[in-house]
This record gives C-alpha cells, sequence and structure tokens, in this order.
C-alpha cells in the first residue's frame, strides 16, 4: 500500500520544521499523481484546512489536513486522474484523465467531455474568459466552461480550439504572467502563448539539431539526443525564466531578451524540479538522486566570448545567422552576463529525487524513489537561530549579565 506523509496543520510544529511526521494519510493504493488545496465546504462550522490527492488507482480522495481524516472519495473514474486544477472564481474544480470532469465542492459531477485521448491529459491551467488549457499528448485543447444560467439547467464545457504546433508529446504548461502562458515538449520545443487569443509568440524548435546556416559560435549546442533535450519543469522571477532543460539549467532575462547563464551538465541525468530560492540562488534535482543550489552572479562579458543566444532566441522572434553576428557580438561587448555557480549539494537520496517543497523560514523537504522524505536546513541560519535561543535563555536566568 502506498503511504503518502505530509507535514503542516495549523501550527508550523512538524515535517517543515522538526522533521518530525505529523500524519500518515493512507487511503491510496498505487502512485499519487496529483494534489491541491481544496477551500472548506460552507456547510461545515470547522474550516479546516483541506487537500485533494488523485491516484493511478483511478480514485480522487479529500484530506482534512488537521486530523488525517478521509473526508470524501470518488471512485467513479474510468482512467487514471493525472491532473487537478482548482477554479475558486467559479467555484469548481477539474479532474483530467481520458477525459475531462468539472466538480463542485461536494464532488459532485457537474459536467464533462467525451473521451479525449488514450494518452489523457497530461496538465491543466486556468486562463481568463472561464477557459482552461489542457495539454493532451502533442496538442493543446482550449475549453471553456459555462455556468448555468436562468435559460440554461446545468454546466457546460464547451471545446474552443486545438492547437498543434508541437510536434513532440508536452511535458510542461505553466502560466509565467498576465499575458502568457508556456509550453515545453519532450524534444525541446518551447513555445510562449498569448494568454487571450492564444496564438505563439515566440517559439524554439530542435534547437539541439545542428543547421548548416547557423553559426555554430552563436548557437548554444547540446547533446543531440531527444532525451537530453526534454524540457521538463519551469520557473521564474519578476527579471528571468529558469528552464530544466535535460540534465541542463537555463537562465534567460526577460527584458535583455537572451540566455544570460547556463549550465549544460547541471547534473548526469534529467533535471525533474527547479525552484526560486531568496538572493539570487536557485535549486534543482536530478534522477540522479542529487539535489544541487546554484547561484547567478554577474560578471563582465567578454567581446570574445559573446553570450550564446540560440536555445532562447524565440524571444528575440528569430536566430542569429551570419550576417547578423557582427553587429550581435557589438551590442554584447559591454554587456553584463551572469554564471550559474554551484554552492551547495545535498547528498542524501538513493534513488531519483522527483520534487521538493521550500519553506522560507524551516527548509527544504525532498521526496524521492527511494520513499523517503528528507528535510534540509540551513545550517548557518540554525546556528544563528541557536545562539540566539542561548542568549534569551542566558538572559532570562540572570547568566548574562553574571558572566559580563
Amino acid at each position: 500500500m502506498l503511504r503518502w506523509l505530509i507535514g503542516g496543520g495549523r501550527e508550523p510544529q512538524g515535517l517543515a520544521e522538526t522533521g518530525e511526521k505529523l500524519l500518515e494519510l493512507n487511503g491510496h493504493t498505487q502512485k499519487i499523481t496529483a494534489i491541491i488545496t481544496f477551500p472548506s465546504l460552507e456547510a461545515c462550522e470547522e474550516k479546516n484546512q483541506l487537500i485533494l490527492t488523485a491516484s493511478a488507482d483511478r480514485t480522487v480522495i479529500v484530506w482534512d489536513c488537521d486530523t488525517g481524516r478521509q473526508v470524501q472519495k470518488v471512485s467513479c473514474f474510468q482512467s487514471t486522474v493525472k491532473c487537478l486544477a482548482l477554479l475558486q472564481r467559479l467555484d469548481v474544480w477539474l479532474s483530467g484523465g481520458n477525459d475531462l470532469c468539472v466538480w463542485n465542492r461536494k464532488l459532485d459531477l457537474l459536467c464533462k467531455t467525451s473521451h479525449l485521448s488514450d494518452t489523457g491529459i497530461s496538465a491543466l491551467i486556468e486562463i481568463p474568459k472561464n477557459c482552461v488549457v489542457a495539454a493532451v499528448g502533442k496538442e493543446l485543447i482550449i475549453f471553456r466552461l459555462v455556468a448555468p444560467t436562468e435559460g440554461s439547467l446545468g454546466w457546460d464545457i464547451l471545446q474552443v480550439k486545438r492547437l498543434l504546433d508541437h510536434q513532440d508529446n508536452i511535458l510542461s504548461l505553466v502560466n509565467v504572467n498576465d499575458l502568457s502562458f508556456v509550453t515545453g515538449s519532450h524534444v525541446g520545443e518551447l513555445i510562449i502563448w498569448d494568454i487571450l487569443d492564444w496564438t505563439v509568440q515566440a517559439c524554439e524548435r530542435n534547437f539541439w539539431d545542428p543547421s548548416p546556416q547557423l553559426d555554430t559560435q552563436q548557437e548554444i549546442k547540446l547533446c543531440q539526443k531527444p532525451n537530453d533535450v526534454s524540457i521538463h519543469h519551469f520557473t521564474w522571477d519578476e527579471e528571468n525564466v529558469f528552464v530544466a532543460v535535460g540534465r541542463g539549467l537555463y537562465v534567460y532575462n526577460l527584458q535583455m531578451k537572451r540566455v544570460i547563464a547556463c549550465q549544460k551538465t547541471a547534473h548526469d541525468s534529467n533535471v525533474l524540479h527547479v525552484a526560486k530560492l531568496p538572493n539570487r540562488q536557485l535549486i534543482s534535482c536530478s534522477e540522479d538522486g542529487s539535489v544541487r543550489i546554484w547561484e547567478l552572479r554577474e560578471k563582465q562579458q567578454l567581446a570574445a566570448e559573446p553570450v550564446p543566444t540560440g536555445f532562447f532566441n524565440m524571444w528575440g522572434f528569430g536566430r542569429v545567422n551570419k550576417q547578423a553576428s557582427h553587429p550581435v557580438k557589438k551590442q554584447q561587448e559591454n554587456a553584463t552576463s551572469c554564471s550559474l555557480e554551484l554552492i551547495g549539494d545535498l547528498i542524501g537520496h538513493s534513488s531519483s529525487v522527483e520534487m521538493f517543497l521550500y519553506f522560507e523560514d524551516h527548509g527544504l523537504v525532498t521526496c524521492s524513489a527511494d520513499h523517503l522524505i528528507i528535510l534540509w536546513k540551513n545550517g548557518e541560519r540554525e546556528s544563528g537561530l541557536r545562539s540566539l535561543k542561548l542568549f534569551q535563555k542566558l538572559e532570562e536566568n540572570g547568566d548574562l549579565y553574571l558572566a559580563v
């Protein structure tokens, strides 16, 4: 039986602070495929924190995080539910498998689509105009949710558009801001979409495949195996987009419209998850079992070493060719570039590290295929906290003044 562990509750005492297991939620019989927070039912007097989990056992369960109690369970799915999405404004939630289902908070099925694909929906995001984007194999499908009105009896879900620009299965789908969302595929296609009209703003395809018309000194060259260029995960801040591409990490600056730093072999195997930390730091984990912390540092770019731009040229709407290389070099002669420097290597897992959660005040929690959940602490911060508590204790006992 698969067991799922969580550290939580109203008080920050448990996994995120001490590593102590607070609750063990038993209910699913196969691996968990999706998890989201869930609003409490208005009819309930106690407003406890709820979560919703989906599993390969074709069930969805609502859990009470304060007690570990299983609140409700849905077992009517015909396929594995691979993703969940909460639409708070419409007060509904969605489940994506071989079809797309719309549910209310009482777990009543409101409406569903017909069978979409045997591969199923791999990712879901909400976009404006009561619409959602579903990644189904190589396609993106735009659905519009229609709420009940005086002239209609119930909910409906309409297929509005199919976007067929990807050439391989879509692995990543995220909103990056109020204007656009991004998708990444198995063979390294990265496409930027307009969030309102669903048109392609920019794209980069098969950047790993050498092409004779490209200036090889201007292009980022990666290993030419498709597995090494799969885009597994994105994260971002106000200035940069951070992308896990195969074994590497790339930092693209939105204002400068080019890659400002990269580590082509950040790990020995595929990078599965990345997250932004404070102080210009980035954390990544990999199939090789490693968890690494990086720092984005500025450096003066030399004129003889122009910053490579090929990978993310979709932001600049085109690649650099030989004719344009000279002015581009000139513009970059005095440009400030950055480097990703390895500042920490967390060794503890013996198998693929699937993902992690970062708690700014309490540390980092990693989980892996070896069934371990490890809590990591910032040693410098913890040392300072211990020293502060020691001085506070001495002051309370009067020993501090005696020592002085």
